[in-house]
């Protein structure tokens, strides 16, 4: 394992430059095979959490966790699937075997050894979304109890034209959080279902079916009480292709169909069909951990400034065309792990800040943002009197760029912020121009979001950077090849071809977010119209 040796406060005479060097150090050494993948619950996170403290520490960090520890422990559910006993899909008596991974891709979050689906109800829900502020429910109090619900993906004003009536109700291309996964199985659950399947279309989902399939069958989640557990037996994905298959056998034109889900009038549709589907699974509970370090505030050490990554990758996998079985994530995300430790690095060689900076690794991102949830469940620092939660989570490996991606656009006054100190290192804003990707939900910030911390996320994937060498196709080009190659895939490693100068300009900016908060008195706020600004109001007491 390589060694660090970072530079002394005490022997700094200015303050330090974000290292590009010390990235690299980093990014290469967390996607060692040694790790394996750093997969929460395995012999490779255990081996992660002892390197992180041992860099927190090196950098000269105090212990951030629970009880003056370096950790807060994360119970997760962990459930893999075995090959499918059964899986088809039945008209009129007649079963018709679906393929997984190709037809249909599945997980459950389900304490179970068996996931059975026995020939349940199949039901077209649309986009699947109730929204009584927006005056939309696609429902109609269908019941859906022991049923299997179909979903479109996204919002439904997605594909909408500019004279329907839902256009603009949803964002538009920007998804809000009715479009992601993680809300339609929720909803699923809360009515009852027994499994939820999403039609995938790749322009909606923002990913390709390579993506979908990438966790082979395996699943995590929070530990929950019985009566807290979900009704979903399997839940997951089927493929455009197979979908398109089932309504037509089913007499029903689904393009049809998509659009009668745009309109609020829209009611559930039978498929005339039942799932079947029996899986073998291996399920225990697994122990994770976050880690924190920290850097007490001198004056007002209750109010804290987070700068967060996720210290977890997809593990091991099946072998890749060059035998690559570990999928490290070095971009995603060792390398917004680098970001937050040259960042801490940079304080430290700073005077006391007057607020607490702490510098939280999450752990399973990846499996649905699950470290960051348990940490905003059970917070160590009151997320009243939490400053901002600033996140970084993959940023482009092409070069400098003359404008920074603004992920989010309207949610709060770090917006401002960061327009204001792009301009100082001679750049602009860009709002992102994959809003359809939902990516402001899709990130560990969003836990704390939801409990109404200010947040910021820097996330290259929102939108082609207009690039200094080669402007904004070459930024398109970047975020093509590493979509659709490498992300969630072992060959997301790291490269002598990586040209980091971007990455510093994008640290180097939330650094300076950052530093503005961590010697001020001022509190960053939601704009008017954020469905977080009222959740933050109702503690404004605690921040008087």
């Amino acid at each position: 394992m390589m060694i660090f040796s970072p530079v002394n406060a005490q022997e700094a005479d200015q303050p330090i430059e974000i290292s590009a060097a010390e990235i690299t150090r980093t990014v290469k050494t967390m996607t060692l095979d040694q790790f394996e993948g750093r997969a929460p619950g395995t012999v490779g996170e255990e081996r992660t959490i002892g390197y992180l403290i041992g860099r927190f520490e090196a950098l000269g960090l105090e212990p951030g966790g629970v009880d003056g520890s370096w950790t807060q422990p994360v119970p997760l559910l962990h459930t893999t699937l075995g090959k499918p006993e059964t899986l088809s899909i039945a008209r009129n008596g007649s079963a018709k075997p679906m393929q997984a991974g190709k037809d249909i891709y599945v997980s459950t979050l389900q304490p179970k050894d068996q996931a059975v689906v026995a020939g349940a109800e199949m039901v077209f829900v649309g986009y699947g979304v109730t929204a009584p502020e927006r005056g939309w429910d696609d429902f109609k109090d269908a019941d859906l109890t022991g049923k299997v619900a179909v979903f479109l993906v996204n919002d439904p004003d997605f594909a909408a034209a500019a004279n329907e009536p839902v256009a603009g109700k949803f964002g538009g291309r920007a998804m809000t959080y009715y479009g992601r996964w993680t809300y339609k199985f929720e909803e699923a659950s809360r009515r009852g279902a027994v499994a939820a399947l999403i039609i995938h279309e790749t322009e909606a989902a923002g990913y390709g079916w390579s993506v979908v399939e990438s966790p082979q069958g395996e699943n995590y989640g929070t530990v929950k009480p019985d009566g807290q557990m979900t009704s979903l037996a399997l839940q997951g994905w089927i493929s455009g292709g197979a979908a398109q298959t089932i309504f037509d056998d089913a007499g029903l034109d689904l393009a049809k169909l998509r659009v009668a889900a745009r309109n609020k009038d829209f009611k559930p549709v039978p498929l005339g069909a039942t799932f079947a589907a029996s899986y073998p699974v291996k399920q225990e509970v697994v122990k994770s951990q976050n880690v924190f370090g920290k850097i007490t505030g001198k004056s007002r050490p209750e109010e804290t400034v987070i700068f967060g990554a996720h210290w977890d990758a997809y593990g091991e996998g099946p072998p890749d065309a060059d035998g690559n079985i570990y999928r490290s994530g070095a971009n995603d995300d060792a390398l917004g792990m680098a970001g937050i430790m040259e960042i801490a690095r940079k304080f430290k060689s700073m005077p006391q800040p007057d607020r607490t900076i702490v510098i939280a690794a999450w752990t399973a991102e990846e499996r649905g943002l699950l470290g960051s949830e348990v940490y905003a469940q059970n917070p160590i620092y009151p997320v009243e009197t939490t400053v901002a939660n600033l996140a970084i989570d993959v940023l482009q490996t092409a070069g400098k760029a003359k404008d920074v991606i603004l992920v989010g656009k309207g949610q709060g006054t770090l917006e401002d912020d960061l327009a204001k100190f792009a301009k100082l290192q001679g750049r602009v804003v860009t709002e992102e121009s994959l809003p359809e990707r939902g990516l402001f939900f899709r990130a560990d910030h969003f836990s704390l979001a939801k409990r109404g911390v200010p947040v910021l996320l820097m996330m290259s994937l929102a939108g082609a950077s207009d690039l200094v060498a080669g402007g904004r196709k070459a930024g398109q080009k970047w975020i093509d090849d590493y979509t659709g190659k490498c992300y969630h895939a072992a060959c997301d490693a790291w490269s002598p071809d990586w040209n980091l100068t971007g990455a510093v300009q994008d640290i180097d900016v939330m650094f300076d977010i950052g530093n503005r908060l961590a010697y001020s008195k001022d509190w960053p706020e939601w704009k008017a119209g954020s469905e977080f600004k009222e959740l933050r109001d109702a503690s404004a007491e605690a921040r008087q």
